[in-house]
């Protein structure tokens, strides 16, 4: 989280050379929006607290609650209605997901209320954050409303490291490896910070709800790079390539590919 606060800091000098009227939006705009980015950090910290007590295997079907508190979020915040079809294909995006990322059984024998609860609010606070940067990014633009919320991410690192443990903890593991560390972190939320622009983007030309319902694709994405890396790499990674699996695995590919483009046409 730190290191998510630290990049977000370095990007906000070449915006503000890019794009220099970031300056010029109202202070309680900015508070705001600024707020939504610390939001989005402690969403994320309600997911690592997840995943510290449960398997990642548990963890993700969950992250499919974002896209059904977007669509709650977008219609009483943007009043964005979507048609019949887009809900369709929403449906049919998170089933394939689900079915993706779990294989049920163990999902249901694993379930637990309070790592639910935790995953129930780190979504909510992600399709609430999703929502006010659309809402403020639509008025004062894309690159302004970015800026703002990477301040306020700034400002929740500093909050993480203003604890004495955590900044222990920090200092020890760049004493520890610093050249991993720094290189590893970075070239991850490089490609953090890649992806995060571009589904902010995407929320400007489509329904948040939508765009949080593809953003779902990326469990499909996930296994397909398990199976190179159990082919080619197999130190690094082992992917279950059971026929059983693999034919689940195809039928939520179908699944979701279907509900993109139950998606799309509806949005014609």
């Amino acid at each position: 989280m730190v290191f998510t606060a630290i990049v977000g800091v370095a990007a906000l000098p070449l915006i503000w050379l890019f794009e220099p009227s970031v300056l010029k939006v109202s202070v309680a705009e900015a508070v705001i929006v600024a707020i939504s980015g610390a939001m989005y950090m402690a969403a994320m910290l309600f997911y690592l607290r997840a995943m510290q007590t449960e398997e990642a295997s548990v963890i993700a079907p969950m992250f499919q609650f974002a896209p059904v508190f977007t669509l709650l979020l977008g219609y009483l915040l943007l009043h964005e209605v979507l048609s019949w079809a887009q809900l369709g294909g929403i449906a049919l995006i998170l089933v394939g997901a689900l079915a993706v990322s779990t294989d049920g059984e163990s999902f249901l024998r694993q379930f637990k209320l309070r790592v639910v609860m935790l995953m129930a609010a780190a979504t909510l606070i992600v399709a609430l954050s999703t929502v006010v940067f659309k809402l403020f990014a639509v008025q004062t633009g894309f690159w302004s409303t970015t800026f703002w919320m990477f301040v306020g991410e700034a400002v929740f690192g500093a909050g993480i490291l203003c604890v004495p443990s955590a900044f222990r903890e920090f200092v020890t593991l760049f004493k520890r490896s610093p050249g991993p560390v720094i290189g590893i972190n970075a070239a991850n939320e490089l490609i953090n910070l890649g992806g995060g622009l571009a589904v902010r983007f995407a929320s400007l030309l489509a329904p948040v709800a939508l765009v949080s319902a593809m953003s779902s694709t990326t469990t499909l994405f996930v296994f397909v790079f398990g199976v190179l890396l159990t082919e080619f790499f197999p130190k690094l990674g082992r992917e279950d390539l059971s026929l059983r699996n693999l034919a689940r695995k195809a039928v939520s590919a179908m699944l979701v590919a279907g509900g993109v483009l139950l998606a799309n046409a509806g949005s014609v």
